[in-house]
């Protein structure tokens, strides 16, 4: 107990383990989808990939290609040499970060490979095994889905993902950058196993899954940022805090032509409050200039944690204060429905 106190730790409580395990059975799931995405569908049609799955492929395709536990050797093998690697130049934290990705993936992928052989022992060939293009589109979204879940919860999937982490920090190389060079490099390695056609597909399962990540990994994080500027904003202030019950910046403006002061309002709302708030806003002032644009990462009080109810004593009038801009009512300025 001594020890504990000297290394500053505290016992969780009962929420921070919740979220935890929360978070731990999301990375789960999305580890399960993109091994089941490249297992059921990419590996059996004899499609080619980037990552380390592409270099089990390749593996497979070199030395027996009707073997699919190769992929899967091939894959733990990749993940394990990548993952110390990267815990030896990108220290302690990133290994803590990558170890659920490094385990879990090539777990999953020895486990759907068992499952598409008992699905191949009953059907007599893989599922979409008669429709090329039916399982190039499946496994690509799926697996985009599982990987865009996994990054979503701030989990690295390991593998591939790691060279480049250490070209960023050593050589200053973009990440994206350098992973899509590395991901396009491992699908043309191919091309000494496999036709040229093969090859093409590759290229559009790593493009179609890779936008699919994009898609998926922000989700639920995307609001509307919305500035509202009217000479009622007062009105308009209240009617967000007490009736929509969303929290409200006001930012201090002068405008372009009359060179007159005044507070434009800043309030993130979820997608379906947009035109209930335009409607309010219009009500108060017909006049009034509304500005909507996407905010595609939101994070704070009444998002990523816990909203904070002020009472309404608490608010103050921003004419009234010498500090500018006020930020009050209820919540905070991403209060969430």
């Amino acid at each position: 107990m001594k020890l504990l106190q000297r290394l500053h730790w505290k016992k969780p409580t009962k929420r921070q383990v919740l979220r935890f395990l929360g978070q731990m059975s999301v990375i789960l799931l999305g580890n399960i989808i993109a091994a089941a995405a490249s297992t059921l569908f990419i590996i059996p049609n004899d499609f080619v990939m980037g990552g380390t799955t592409g270099l089990g492929i390749f593996v497979r395709n070199l030395v027996d290609k009707n073997n699919e536990w190769i992929v899967s050797v091939t894959v733990y093998a990749a993940n394990i040499s990548l993952f110390l690697l990267g815990s030896i130049l990108l220290g302690k934290t990133f290994a803590v970060g990558t170890l659920a990705g490094t385990v879990l993936y090539p777990t999953f992928v020895s486990l759907f490979t068992y499952l598409n052989e008992l699905y191949v022992a009953a059907h007599g060939q893989p599922i979409a095994a008669d429709d090329r293009w039916l399982a190039l589109i499946c496994g690509s979204i799926m697996f985009g889905v599982g990987i865009g879940i996994a990054v979503r919860m701030g989990a690295s999937t390991g593998g591939t993902d790691i060279p480049p982490l250490i070209l960023n920090k050593f050589f200053n190389i973009s990440v994206g950058a350098s992973l899509w060079a590395l991901d396009l490099a491992i699908v043309l390695l191919q091309l000494v196993c496999v036709s040229v056609e093969d090859v093409l597909y590759g290229v559009i399962i790593t493009v179609l899954s890779s936008v699919i990540v994009d898609f998926v990994s922000p989700i639920g994080l995307r609001k509307r940022q919305v500035f509202i500027v009217s000479t009622r904003w007062r009105e308009i202030r209240a009617m967000i805090l007490n009736e929509m019950h969303r929290g409200v910046t006001l930012l201090h403006a002068r405008t372009g032509f009359l060179q007159e002061e005044r507070f434009v309002l800043m309030t993130i709302v979820s997608n379906r409050e947009v035109v209930r708030l335009r409607n309010a806003a219009e009500k108060i002032d017909p006049e009034v200039f509304f500005t909507v644009s996407v905010a595609s990462e939101v994070r704070g009080r009444g998002f990523s944690s816990e909203k904070v109810w002020l009472p309404m004593s608490e608010e103050r009038d921003p004419a009234e204060s010498s500090a500018a801009p006020a930020h009050g009512g209820k919540g905070s300025a991403g209060d969430e429905a």
